[in-house]
């Protein structure tokens, strides 16, 4: 009989691992929440307006079409029962497996602060960019008509929590919203009086890179007029009100950008985590007493040669994917009594600041300003899914850059408060 293999989440890692096993002699079923596959890495630009969600995003089902042996599940998984080799979904329906991989993904940590969430949604669902742009927007339509320059000031602020690369190209890509590309369609106030926040609470923004490469972005982002807090912590988030030690900001638009943890179907697996709930596994990726079963992606607490933890990128998911799929494949790999332990390549880190602007270190060559920009948007185009979506991104990024202007810019019925 064939290998039933389970795979949980449509993320890189997982939809790697399906789809690296079309012409193994396993039944895969693949389980996500949602039914699309999403880029997240450009869900702030769905949020800033510059991208729709279907340039991002495509059902999983179309990317295994003609691949027969995957069935795909949409379902949400609750629970992992080792013992019994199954595993259950929040409707209570139960799934044999073989072999298990889990590549749940993560969602934002909020350090305990769970009512902050409300006040501070984060950026990982096509949902979440939604609401965040719906915000963004109405607070231009709702400053452009208050003639009070102190009542009008808080819908012209926005603040952007966590230094990270996530936080970093949100806050570039609303300071060129908020003081260039919209502008000229708002005559009530002018770009010197949008003010736009970037709070970091440790001593640096993008602190897994080179600080040369930091402070490089500090730079990029006050050219665009964001105002880089650092060693700044939150203190408390209420209504349209971020909290500092010294100082609060009132503003409807604040997005959370500070952290993940796993999601928590790994605490059902009882296995050993560190500080953001990741899995701490086996070399081989799997756990240490289920051999059956592995963890990867940014469910998976892994260190790379130096003793570093590898970063929640989708360089570092597909590999764990490709080394997990070809264990899989080979029995004799698969079966034997000390596995060929994961080691990840590292081809280099990017993040973009703004139009023409980026940092990137590759392997050592660290580079700043539109080459580092032009890498950027290369790598992102060919880690899309779909000729449609790499052809449709490259076209709205080219007439961004030419005319300043982005096309997205819909307010709808959708709830933002």
């Amino acid at each position: 009989m064939k290998r039933e293999v389970v795979i949980i989440g449509g993320g890189f890692g997982g939809i790697k691992t399906a789809k690296l096993l079309a012409k193994a002699d396993v039944n895969i079923t693949l389980i996500d929440k949602t039914n699309h596959h999403l880029f997240q890495p450009l869900l702030y630009q769905v949020a800033t307006a510059a991208l729709s969600p279907g340039d991002i995003a495509v059902p999983i089902r179309a990317i295994f079409s003609k691949q027969k042996n995957v069935k795909v599940v949409l379902g949400e998984v609750v629970e992992v029962l080792k013992d019994q080799k199954e595993i259950r979904l929040k409707d209570d329906r139960c799934i044999k497996f073989d072999t298990l991989v889990v590549a749940c993904g993560a969602k934002y940590n909020y350090f305990g602060n769970h009512a902050w969430e409300k006040h501070a949604p984060g950026l990982k669902t096509i949902s979440n960019a939604l609401n965040i742009r719906e915000r963004i927007l109405m607070s231009l339509e709702k400053a452009d008509q208050i003639d009070n320059v102190e009542e009008r000031q808080k819908y012209l602020n926005f603040v952007v929590i966590g230094g990270g690369p996530t936080g970093v190209e949100m806050a570039g890509a609303i300071a060129e919203i908020a003081k260039r590309n919209m502008m000229r369609d708002y005559n009530n106030f002018s770009p010197e009086q949008t003010h736009v926040y970037l709070i970091e609470a440790g001593p640096r923004i993008l602190n897994g890179y080179d600080e040369s490469l930091s402070q490089k972005a500090v730079e990029m982002l006050e050219e665009l007029g964001v105002e880089v807090m650092q060693g700044t912590p939150v203190t408390q988030i209420e209504h349209e009100k971020v909290v500092l030690e010294n100082a609060a900001i009132e503003s409807p638009n604040i997005i959370w950008a500070a952290g993940v943890v796993a999601n928590a179907v790994i605490k059902t697996l009882d296995v050993e985590t560190d500080r953001a709930g990741r899995a701490i596994v086996a070399p081989d990726m799997s756990l240490p007493r289920h051999r059956d079963i592995f963890v990867i992606g940014d469910a998976v607490h892994m260190k790379d040669a130096d003793g570093n933890p590898l970063p929640a990128i989708a360089p570092v998911a597909m590999q764990q994917g490709k080394h997990v799929a070809k264990l899989i494949k080979n029995p004799s790999l698969y079966d034997a009594v000390e596995r060929e332990p994961f080691q990840y390549l590292d081809k280099g880190s990017m993040a973009t600041i703004g139009r023409a602007r980026a940092v990137a270190d590759i392997r050592g060559l660290k580079l700043s300003g539109f080459i580092a920009w032009a890498m950027w948007s290369v790598v992102h185009i060919l880690f899309l899914i779909g000729f449609r979506n790499r052809l449709h991104v490259f076209v709205e990024w080219m007439w961004h850059y030419f005319t300043y202007k982005r096309g997205v810019r819909l307010i709808t019925e959708r709830p933002y408060d």
